[in-house]
């Protein structure tokens, strides 16, 4: 049986992202993101949630995202997420889940566009 390991993810960057290369001199950036979730209690209370989620970029589009991303801007991630297991300081094991993006678009309007808020611009497709 097969099986599917697949995110999809819009938000916003919480920071710039940061570029290194591998060893044998793959680039990779990695971001942080934030998504938003806003829902009505039953008693009527407006919420919202934030949630954050470590992606990491490979390859040539790790050098796009470098280079055209910055804190606050608006992003759309595809990709898988990935378990990461470590010992904390005080000695306790802790797990993140980070995702691997394999596509990666910028939703923010350029200045001066005239299109309308949300619409991807051609220049905006993906860091592929």
């Amino acid at each position: 049986m097969a099986s599917l390991n697949k995110v999809l993810l819009i938000g916003n960057l919480g920071g710039d992202p940061e570029m290194r290369y591998t060893p044998s001199g793959k680039p990779v950036t990695s971001f942080r993101m934030a998504t938003n979730y806003v829902y009505t209690t039953s008693s009527g209370e407006r919420r919202e949630e934030t949630d954050w989620f470590r992606v990491t970029v490979w390859g040539k589009q790790a050098e796009s995202c470098n280079q055209y991303l910055s804190k606050g801007k608006q992003v759309y991630v595809e990709g898988r997420l990935h378990a990461h297991s470590w010992e904390g300081q005080d000695g306790q094991a802790r797990t993140s889940l980070e995702v691997t993006a394999n596509r990666v678009f910028l939703l923010d309007r350029r200045a001066g566009s005239s299109s309308d808020e949300g619409e991807i611009e051609p220049e905006d497709l993906p860091f592929e």
